[in-house]
């Protein structure tokens, strides 16, 4: 069992918890996952790691309420404990070597690129950070970003908050005046990703994407996260959770796994609303 250290509310629909694994905190790198149960009946789920702390053993994890899963999860408070926590998993996000990158977040994706941002600005890198939300309301961990980055661009796409647009905007921008990054580090949803890789590419910039959005079970057997490279030529198979979550973005089919992760969506609101409603009831 893993305790629940700290909780906070970051919007109406994301939560931040801190939880009790000394293990995971001391082996944990930016980029890399762990895999939770909130009951002995529940499902596993990946979450991020959005955040170490190896002296008191807590590791961060920020997750948006979508499902039945993450809908118990927010039910949790401090205090509380979950049933199982198990990591790091994944292959750690690439940063040797880097002196002048650009991170786009987008959404709840901003707390995966978070810790990246964080780790090279305590290299000494050059950090430009895009973060994007559709809204002032959904906005998170602005302050963490302006601490880590030396220029900090903040997009809505109503325009209730930073600049109006999304953040293919400003990366537009600053490229078309001869900006040079080493690497463009994009997550957030896929759609958005997709375009910041077809924003890139004129300009040659290397670009990474995490393909977190796609993962399920976070051990490869499941298959939910086969995704399809197109490398010289060639398609190949891979699996976001063992072989990355990154991968090349000039190199990932976007629209299969676009469509792939459609295909559930229906079935995954019925469980949420089912739980909630299970909670609706024991309040009553």
């Amino acid at each position: 069992m893993y305790k629940i250290l700290e909780k906070k509310v970051l919007n109406p629909t994301v939560v931040q918890l801190q939880i009790e694994a000394p293990l995971v905190a001391n082996k944990a790198r930016p980029g890399q996952f762990i895999i939770l149960r909130v009951d002995e009946d529940g499902e596993r789920i990946p979450l991020t790691v959005a955040g170490v702390n190896p002296e008191t053993g807590a590791v961060k994890i920020i997750f948006q309420i979508v499902g039945s899963t993450t809908e118990k999860l927010s039910h949790k408070n401090e205090g509380d404990y979950i049933q199982d926590f198990v990591g790091p998993l994944g292959v750690a996000t690439h940063l040797d070597g880097l002196k002048k990158v650009c991170i786009v977040g987008g959404g709840v994706g901003c707390a995966i690129a978070m810790p990246i941002a964080e780790a090279l600005h305590e290299m000494g890198a050059e950090v430009t950070s895009i973060i994007g939300f559709r809204n002032k309301d959904l906005l998170i961990l602005e302050d963490e970003f302006k601490a880590c980055s030396d220029t900090l661009r903040v997009m809505t796409d109503d325009g209730s908050y930073g600049e109006h647009g999304n953040v293919t905007v400003p990366l537009k921008e600053m490229l078309e005046k001869g900006e040079k990054f080493d690497m463009i580090i994009t997550i957030g949803p896929l759609i958005m990703m997709k375009f910041v890789v077809a924003t890139a590419k004129p300009f040659g910039v290397p670009c990474t994407v995490s393909m977190n959005p796609i993962m399920i079970d976070g051990t490869g057997m499941c298959g939910g996260c086969r995704l399809t490279l197109n490398v010289d030529g060639k398609k190949v198979t891979k699996f976001a959770c063992v072989d990355g979550p990154d991968f090349n973005g000039y190199e990932v089919d976007f629209d299969e796994a676009m469509s792939r992760g459609r295909m559930y969506f229906g079935y995954e609101r019925h469980k949420h609303e089912e739980t909630c409603n299970l909670f609706k009831k024991e309040v009553q």
